[in-house]
């Protein structure tokens, strides 16, 4: 990396008459083609070291597009081991294509002949001089502007031909090998020129001219959606890349995805909040007039390198604001309304799974807990891949009202049975605001992500509480790979636990014994297909029925016990008893 000293002596050098004023070196422009009569531009260097454009130069006449050093000593024919920052042995970008020998040259240049006053007038009305335009090479057809988009060959074989003033009437001209991908970059010739140095990279070519009119080297892109066609490897001899969007949330997505993917060169210049939807560059240069410099500017000392970390100023805030949230409550997590298993979980929080033999209540269980969060207004989305949604909400009824399911089809119950029948329905009714019922089984985590996000915006809550019911039936590419699967779900759901404050109960299938048989001790290796549950579970249970779940189960009371076999945090071992009170589908601690 050239230091500042050094570019300024490569200029010097090369540069005969330079001087200094202020942050330029100002000295005649050396391409500027010497005609009778005709008075040479000047070029000015930016020579400040603080400058992100330091060593950009640019002549006052426009006769020949600005560039960093490497781009000055190639067009001025300098031996590469005097240019300052060049690699002589790095291999240039190349596009692995053949271009074709028709091209819409000819036609630019009589569109541009077509251009007159009320085009040229549209431009200045947002401070875009005639001198811009011409440099751009933009036409018009009669009644739409021509944006050509010349390649690195010279050459233009598409142009985007776009109504003054109203960019979503627009359509691409020309051979429509070129009218998508990575073709769709305006101006794209300046990536060149900007090597080793600094560039803007904008939605839309208007808004493109207003930077070229401030004298900033630029490129665009037709939309915000389109960055994702710029890659790593194109940008890659760029050091500092502004990115510029219009003011809309899904622009601001495509630029963080844009800088995720190119990393810390990239600077997002950033709205403020107070703006319209679809403010752009072009509306800023029309508001601000002669300021527009000064604004751009202050928005380039404000940008920032692009992290995917948050700030420590956001860190900070956030966990105060948890800890102030927090304060007071006897429970870290989601009250389950069971004491012992609040005490020795501390509240549902993080990833949750409980395993237990077939018919041994777990989806029962599962069923009264995230039901009666419900009833306490926490979000609750019930995945069901095992019952059924009729019979979640049958079981829950009966629970409500202390009735069987025979009783609550009965059409003459008695009065006190009708009285409780009628206040269940009220706070089943009250409760499907908050719980609800999920039996896609083309599910997917990023379904799941959208929905958990509706979930939280329908009930302005920022916590949620899903069940899976169950972990061995979510759905996997190929069932054959159904141990890779249920880790790489464990994985998203960790992902989904920390990104939207999620806290997971999710039921898993025992493994059999060697004689078919399930095991009466509880333990991490009793879990069917474990994998990765062993990692990333923050608590792993196992409900033992303390009966033999093939007799009637109306002949005595059934007691289940309900074991904590592994966690983050909570000590292992017994957490409670439970018996099951049927036939009103509920569990009592005991």
């Amino acid at each position: 990396m050239a230091s500042s000293a050094e570019i300024v002596r490569f200029y010097r050098e090369h540069l005969p008459g330079a001087k200094i004023e202020g942050d330029f070196l100002l000295a005649p422009c050396p391409f500027c083609a010497p005609r009778s009569g005709d008075k040479r531009g000047t070029i000015a260097v930016d020579i400040s070291p603080e400058s992100f454009f330091m060593g950009y130069f640019r002549c006052s006449l426009r006769c020949t597009p600005g560039g960093f050093p490497i781009y000055f000593g190639n067009i001025m024919g300098i031996e590469p081991k005097r240019i300052p920052g060049l690699d002589p042995d790095r291999e240039p970008y190349v596009r692995d294509l053949t271009y074709p020998t028709k091209n819409l040259n000819a036609e630019i240049k009589k569109f541009i002949s077509y251009m007159d006053d009320p085009q040229y007038a549209y431009f200045d009305n947002f401070g875009v001089s005639q001198k811009v335009v011409d440099e751009m090479k933009i036409g018009y057809n009669g009644r739409y502007l021509v944006y050509p988009y010349f390649l690195e060959d010279g050459n233009c074989y598409a142009a985007r031909c776009v109504l003054p003033g109203k960019e979503q009437d627009s359509f691409w001209h020309g051979d429509e090998s070129f009218f998508e991908g990575e073709f769709r970059t305006y101006n794209v010739r300046e990536i060149e020129r900007c090597e080793g140095g600094a560039l803007f990279l904008v939605e839309g070519e208007d808004n493109l001219l207003t930077i070229k009119e401030l004298g900033y080297p630029c490129i665009a892109v037709p939309s915000a959606s389109d960055l994702e066609v710029l890659t790593g490897e194109r940008l890659a001899f760029v050091k500092h890349i502004f990115v510029v969007t219009c003011n809309a949330p899904e622009a601001r997505l495509s630029a963080r995805a844009f800088g995720a993917k190119l990393g810390f060169k990239v600077r997002l210049l950033k709205w403020p909040s107070h703006l319209k939807r679809g403010y752009c560059l072009r509306h800023l240069s029309e508001e601000k007039g002669a300021g527009f410099g000064d604004a751009v500017a202050s928005m380039l000392k404000r940008a920032k390198s692009f992290s995917p970390f948050s700030s420590p100023e956001k860190e900070e805030r956030g966990f105060i604001e948890l800890l102030q949230r927090q304060r007071g409550k006897a429970l870290v997590g989601l009250p389950t309304g069971f004491q012992k298993m609040d005490l020795a979980l501390g509240g549902i929080r993080g990833i949750n799974i409980m395993g237990g033999p077939p018919k041994a209540g777990k989806s029962c269980f599962f069923m009264q807990l995230s039901t009666e969060m419900a009833r306490k207004k926490i979000p609750v989305i019930y995945y069901d891949f095992e019952n059924g949604r009729q019979k979640i909400y049958t079981r829950t009824l009966c629970r409500l009202s202390r009735l069987s399911e025979r009783q609550i089809r009965e059409e003459d119950l008695h009065e006190e049975a009708s009285r409780r029948l009628q206040q269940a329905h009220a706070e089943f009714k009250h409760m499907l605001f908050y719980f609800r019922v999920v039996t896609d089984r083309k599910l997917s985590p990023d379904i799941m992500r959208r929905q958990i996000d509706f979930l939280q915006n329908e009930t302005r809550r920022d916590d949620t509480l899903v069940v899976l019911d169950s972990l061995h039936k979510l759905p996997f590419k190929d069932l054959s790979e159904r141990r890779t699967g249920i880790d790489a779900w464990l994985r998203q759901m960790e992902a989904i636990r920390d990104e939207q404050n999620v806290s997971f109960l999710v039921i898993s299938e025992l493994a059999r014994g060697p004689e078919g048989s399930y095991s009466s001790k509880p333990d991490l290796g009793s879990f069917k297909e474990s994998g990765d549950i062993e990692y990333s579970a923050d608590n792993a249970m196992i409900l033992l029925p303390d009966w033999d779940i093939l007799d009637p189960i109306s002949t005595e009371q059934r007691k289940t016990t309900l074991w904590m076999v592994a966690s983050r945090e909570n000590s292992p071992g017994k957490i409670a008893e439970y018996a099951l009170e049927y036939p009103f589908w509920g569990f009592k601690e005991l």
